[in-house]
C-alpha cells in the first residue's frame, strides 16, 4: 500500500527471472553500433491518446480534421489500425502506432514475425502517413505476466532491427510506456528509484534507448494516487491549483503540483540506475470526469481543472525542478470517452471529447457536430470568429 505522501501507487506482485533471459543477444546486434538517432517524434509539447474502445465514434477521417482544427499535432494510437493509418495521410500529423501486448511474445520468439508486422503495418503507409514512433507493449512491467515481462525486450529489438533493414531506424522511434509499478520509491522526488526485481527487464531496455536516442515514457496520473489515498493528498496539489506543496529537503526543491513531483521521481530513478542524461516523456496522463461512487475526485469539475491546468503548464515550455532545461512533453489520456473500456467506471470518462463529438470539457474549444441526434452526417463545427482565450491557449501549446 502506498504511503500517504507518495505520489505513485505500487504493486509489488511480482517474480524475479533469471537476467539471462532478458540480456539476449540482440542488443548486441541492434545497438553495439551506439546509432543515437535524432528522432522528431514529437513537435511541441501537447499531444493526444487517441483510443477507440468504444462503439460510438466518428470515423478516422473526421478525427483528423478535428485534430487538425484543435492543431493537435501529436497522436498516440494503441494498435495499428489500417482505416486509421489511411486516414491519417497527409495529414502532417505525427502519429505513434502500437504493437498490443498479445502480440508481443510472438515478435519476440521470431524475428520474422517483427518483419511481417513492420511490411503489413509501416511500409504501406510510410512516409505519407507520418509515422514516428511504433509503442511496443503497454505497462508491461510490473504486471504479473513474467513470460510477458521477459519477451518485451526483445519483441523492442526485432522490430527496430526490421526498420533498420528498411533504412528506418533512424526515422521512427522505438519505446514501451511503464506505469508507476516501475517503482521501488518515488517520494520525495529525489528519492526516486525503480524496482530492484525490475532491473534485470529494465536494464537492457534502457541501455537500447540510450544507445537509440529515445526517450523513457512514463504514465503519470494524479488523478489515481488522488483516488488511492483522498484523506492525505491535497486534491489542490493533485489538480494544479494553489496549494502549499511539499519542500524536497535532500535537493531543496520545491514542487507545487504533483504531475511535475511524478516527473522528477522518474528522472532520480533513471539517474540512479545510470541513465541522468535521458529525457522523461509523459505517454499518459488524465482526469476521469465520472466515475463509480467510490471513485472520489472523478468529477467533470475536476477533469476541466486538470486538463486545463496542464495545457497551461505545457504552454510554458519549461522543465521541472529538478530538470530545468528539460522541457516537459505529454499525451492526454485521452481523445475520446470510451464506452466499451472494462474496469471501474473512471476508465469510460477520460475524454476531451464525448463519443458523438462534442465537447466534454469545457476548455474553450469546439468539436465534432452532428447534424441529427444519430451518429450518422458527421461534421466539424467552425471556429467561431472571435476564439475564448482559453482556445488560444490550447491552440498555442502545439504551435
Amino acid at each position: 500500500m502506498r504511503s500517504a505522501t507518495s505520489h505513485f501507487t505500487v504493486d509489488h506482485h511480482y517474480s524475479l527471472p533469471s537476467p539471462a533471459t532478458v540480456t539476449r543477444a540482440g542488443i548486441e546486434s541492434s545497438s553495439s553500433q551506439s546509432e543515437v538517432a535524432a528522432f522528431h517524434s514529437f513537435v511541441g509539447t501537447y499531444g493526444v491518446n487517441y483510443g477507440r474502445i468504444a462503439d460510438n465514434l466518428p470515423p478516422p477521417t473526421e478525427v483528423v480534421k478535428l485534430l487538425q482544427m484543435a492543431r493537435i499535432k501529436n497522436v498516440r494510437i494503441f494498435d495499428s489500425d489500417h482505416t486509421v493509418l489511411d486516414a491519417f495521410r497527409n495529414s502532417g500529423l505525427n502519429l505513434a502506432i502500437a504493437i498490443p501486448n498479445g502480440l508481443v511474445k510472438d515478435i519476440s520468439a521470431t524475428p520474422s514475425k517483427a518483419m511481417d508486422w513492420v511490411n503489413e503495418n509501416v511500409r504501406p503507409y510510410y512516409p505519407s502517413t507520418r509515422i514516428v514512433a511504433i509503442i511496443v507493449g503497454n505497462e508491461i512491467l510490473g504486471g504479473q505476466d513474467t513470460g510477458l515481462a521477459e519477451a518485451l525486450f526483445g519483441a523492442v529489438v526485432n522490430i527496430h532491427d526490421a526498420l533498420r533493414a528498411m533504412r528506418l531506424s533512424g526515422r521512427i522511434e522505438v519505446n514501451t510506456p511503464h506505469s508507476e509499478a516501475v517503482f521501488g520509491t518515488s517520494y520525495p522526488p529525489s528519492a526516486g528509484t525503480f524496482r530492484p526485481d525490475l532491473m534485470p527487464y529494465l536494464k537492457p531496455l534502457l541501455d537500447f534507448f540510450s544507445k537509440t536516442g529515445a526517450p523513457f515514457y512514463v504514465n503519470a496520473y494524479p488523478f489515481l494516487a488522488y483516488m488511492s489515498d483522498p484523506e492525505h493528498i491535497d486534491v489542490n496539489y493533485a489538480l494544479m491549483k494553489p496549494n502549499a506543496g511539499i519542500l524536497d529537503q535532500k535537493t531543496n526543491l520545491h514542487y507545487d503540483n504533483m504531475f511535475e513531483a511524478q516527473i522528477d521521481a522518474t528522472y532520480a530513478a533513471l539517474e540512479a540506475a545510470g541513465y541522468s542524461d535521458m529525457e522523461v516523456r509523459v505517454s499518459e496522463t488524465g482526469w476521469a470526469s465520472a466515475g463509480d461512487a467510490t471513485e472520489p475526485g472523478a468529477t467533470l469539475e475536476n477533469a476541466r481543472t486538470y486538463n486545463f491546468n496542464l495545457r497551461k503548464r505545457l504552454f510554458l515550455r519549461k522543465g521541472t525542478p529538478y530538470r530545468p532545461k528539460r522541457v516537459v512533453k505529454a499525451f492526454i489520456f485521452a481523445l475520446f470517452n470510451e464506452d466499451l473500456k472494462t474496469g471501474p467506471g473512471s476508465e469510460r470518462h477520460f475524454g476531451l471529447f464525448k463519443p458523438d463529438g462534442s465537447v466534454s470539457l469545457d476548455l474553450g474549444f469546439k468539436g465534432l457536430t452532428s447534424s441529427s441526434s444519430s451518429i450518422k452526417g458527421w461534421k466539424i463545427a467552425r471556429y467561431s470568429a472571435t476564439l475564448l482565450s482559453s482556445t488560444f491557449i490550447f491552440l498555442a501549446l502545439s504551435t
